[in-house]
């Protein structure tokens, strides 16, 4: 069983599957809906940041207990989007190949009701309209939201790039490894008394937002850059992550494996019992690959060729 008070963080994801309509329908496919054509235009207008490959420390001993023990992995050198994809690079997408995502083909998807203080199957919300069918509508330098593990794939393809690996994303918000800061950009949630990400601010989920700039997701880009050039590694949308979630190496939890659960990292402006174990280059978090939330998007790595 995995330790108690990491519960709270799974369920508060998990719960918006559940919902009064049964399970959603899972496919093992990659890219469960159509065939979908590498894009002409590769650049999409996404910039991207080079690492080099090396060897790092991955993991935390001052994490939470999924995130020992901290271990070596080498990462060869590639591409990580400097952003998470936006509304705008993935409409382009969409009006490109026709794309439905899993939230348009099951009619609904996950959204937080601050007033009830729970999650809800809500009609009409997709990566258009992450609050519901009724406006507003997302806009187009917001990270694009409301899309599975399965759509993430299939626009990574079309783009003619790939989800990054786990180690991809830590060792790119550690800035290749080399910075051994809680969180991308330092060690502090605030700088000179200013947040450096859109992230919950409080203690419970009561707590007025807002402070930050924001209530729910933020332009990318809106709080700088790390070191190293990467925006929103940290708070405002969840990044989902190309590999199946499981325990560290010597991680003695007795986790079940699930090969429908993705890795995704970074946290997000919402509200998980965990604060900000979420936001730190070192915490884990996973999701079902059909799952569609109003705070979890992605970026796009690529091999260096």
């Amino acid at each position: 069983m995995i330790q108690q008070f990491f519960y709270p963080f799974l369920f508060l994801f998990l719960f918006s599957c559940a919902g009064n309509t049964g399970p959603r329908p899972v496919s093992n496919k990659i890219i469960p809906h159509e065939e979908v054509k590498l894009a002409e235009n590769k650049s999409l207008n996404a910039e991207m940041v080079h690492f080099e490959g090396g060897t790092f420390v991955m993991g935390s001993e001052k994490g939470l207990p999924n995130e020992r023990p901290v271990h070596p992995v080498t990462v060869k050198s590639f591409y990580l989007d400097k952003t998470p994809v936006t509304v705008g690079q993935f409409r382009k997408f969409v009006e490109a190949t026709g794309f439905k995502t899993d939230a348009e083909r099951f009619g609904d998807s996950g959204v937080f009701d601050y007033n009830t203080k729970g999650w809800s199957l809500l009609q009409g919300a997709s990566w258009r309209a992450p609050l519901g069918k009724e406006p507003p509508l997302a806009e187009d330098n917001y990270p694009v939201t409301q899309v599975s593990w399965n759509d993430a794939v299939a626009y990574s393809q079309w783009a003619g790039k790939r989800l990054p690996t786990e180690a991809e994303w830590e060792y790119g918000a550690r800035c290749g490894g080399k910075n051994s800061f809680r969180f991308s950009w330092g060690d502090q949630l605030k700088v000179t008394g200013k947040f450096k990400a859109n992230v919950w601010q409080g203690n419970d989920i009561n707590s007025v937002q807002g402070e930050d700039g924001f209530v729910n997701s933020s332009p990318v880009g809106y709080y700088g850059e790390t070191s190293c050039g990467l925006t929103d590694m940290g708070g405002n949308v969840w990044n989902w992550c190309s590999d199946v979630y499981q325990p560290y190496p010597g991680n003695n939890d007795p986790f079940q494996l699930n090969d429908q659960l993705r890795v995704i990292r970074g946290g997000s402006f919402l509200f998980d019992q965990n604060g900000e174990y979420s936001y730190t280059v070192t915490g884990r978090g996973f999701n079902t690959t059909e799952t569609s939330l109003f705070n979890t998007g992605f970026r796009c790595a690529r091999d260096d060729k």
